[in-house]
């Protein structure tokens, strides 16, 4: 009998997520028969996904075996493919921290995930949860791939790579497909005619080409008609899944840099300094940026999942539709052969040569069974190299932190984010990162800690 592959799932309690990745896994023919092993920290939601997984096994007719374990190293014994979601410290106390104690100062975000003080935050108090796992698998399933979903992406990436290097590792984000996916239906052109090549950091990655096939076979450049679309007002067209965040901020950007960016325009909005300021509300409405964004989401979520909790205890199937995750690509691809192209996160390891060596790099890659394989890009145009460094900055110098339990490169981060420093001064800066640490002191590493109404050293 051929041997199935394992796949374990850290965080499985995020279960909406589970559900999209495993549904996606079990209707590939290679992996329907693999064992899955859910694992999380919080019993009600592992067992709220141990059943959304068991209907998907019976809805599918699929062969998988589904585990769940509370012990991390259990769950991690002879797995091929590690799938990681989680959130530390959840909406409540972190994300809320993370939002309204910048806002004392007069520092507004929309989504405070990525970069900025939230994403720095975030990072620290991410990273070592990453590492501890990476540990486990080095000990128990060193040759099984981390296939990582959690932010800071870029920030978890660069410090896995630097802190675990052998750990085969790729972190994974929709954005470059979901933006695609936005243009096309822009432009009126169905997506499988359209041809893109993207590359940058996560979150701040550029299409170099997009482009739509022709008849004869040859391709047309589009870039002209998303510009023109813009000028005449008729891009963006009103947005299909959240009316609050029109995607101004993108097309303004294209007009500037002459490129498109791959992630939301709530996202590029506080990666910049350009577009969030205080005392410009008009800049606000003009590109109709989302403050706050990022609480509305969770507070929206967590009410959805009380009305689908119950509704997948009570279903006898659960309706599976393909997601955009590419996590069922990459296990069928190493596991089969069967080659497939993803956008991945991994070290640039000279990939984008106008980049730092070992920052993250988000670029294509192809992926078959000797794994996941980066592609070289080269150099990218000077003015997308130029605004990428300014958040590679941020990433570089909480990562050094991490890596050296040196507390004043938080703050060295805070000091060099593009939107913190067009709002604050100095003085501000350092108290707001006191405060912060402060506020997470329960959350984040013991070198990281200050008591409350203690500067730092």
């Amino acid at each position: 009998m051929t041997r199935q592959p394992k796949i374990t799932f850290i965080g499985a309690g995020s279960t909406v997520f589970m559900k999209n990745v495993i549904g996606d896994v079990l209707q590939r023919p290679s992996l329907s028969g693999a064992t899955i092993a859910l694992m999380d920290v919080n019993p009600q939601r592992l067992e709220e996904s141990e059943i959304v997984a068991g209907k998907l096994v019976k809805t599918l007719g699929a062969a998988a075996t589904i585990e769940t374990h509370s012990s991390q190293r259990k769950a991690l014994e002879g797995a091929d493919f590690v799938v990681v979601a989680f959130q530390i410290g959840g909406y409540e106390p972190c994300t809320v921290t993370d939002f309204e104690v910048p806002k004392k100062y007069g520092l507004r975000q929309t989504i405070a995930d990525t970069l900025g003080v939230g994403g720095i935050m975030r990072g620290l108090r991410t990273v070592p949860h990453l590492w501890k796992i990476c540990e486990d698998m080095m000990a128990i399933c060193p040759d099984a791939i981390l296939l990582q979903y959690v932010n800071p992406m870029a920030i978890n990436t660069w410090a896995i790579a630097e802190k675990y290097p052998l750990i085969k590792q790729v972190g994974l984000c929709h954005s470059v497909q979901g933006t695609a996916f936005e243009l096309a239906r822009d432009l009126e052109i169905p997506l499988d005619e359209i041809r893109y090549r993207a590359a940058g950091i996560n979150h701040m990655a550029f299409y170099l080409k997009f482009e739509h096939r022709q008849a004869d076979g040859s391709y047309r450049d589009l870039y002209p008609d998303l510009a023109r679309g813009y000028r005449d007002g008729r891009f963006p067209k009103p947005s299909h899944w959240n009316p609050r965040c029109p995607n101004k901020v993108r097309y303004e950007v294209l007009t500037r840099l002459g490129y498109f960016v791959t992630e939301s325009s709530e996202h590029f909005a506080e990666y910049t300094p350009y577009f969030i300021k205080d005392g410009r509300p008009d800049l606000i409405e003009k590109f109709g940026i989302p403050l706050d964004e990022y609480p509305k989401r969770c507070i929206e979520q967590i009410e959805r999942w009380k009305g689908q909790a119950a509704a997948y205890r009570s279903a006898e199937n659960i309706e599976i539709e393909e997601s955009h995750e590419y996590a069922s690509s990459i296990m069928n691809s190493v596991w089969t052969g069967e080659p497939s192209v993803i956008y991945g996160n991994v070290r640039n390891n000279g990939c984008i040569t106008s980049l730092p060596e070992n920052c993250a790099a988000e670029v294509p890659c192809l992926v078959d069974a000797s794994g996941i394989q980066p592609t070289f890009i080269g150099a990218l145009p000077p003015q997308l190299t130029a605004i990428i460094r300014t958040n590679v900055n941020v990433q570089e110098l909480t990562v050094a932190a991490l890596m050296t339990e040196n507390r004043e490169h938080l703050y060295h981060a805070a000091m060099m984010d593009p939107h913190t420093a067009a709002e604050l001064d100095l003085d501000q800066i350092w108290s707001l990162v006191d405060d912060l640490l402060a506020a997470h002191r329960d959350w984040i590493p013991e070198w990281a800690r200050i008591s409350k109404n203690v500067q730092a050293a």
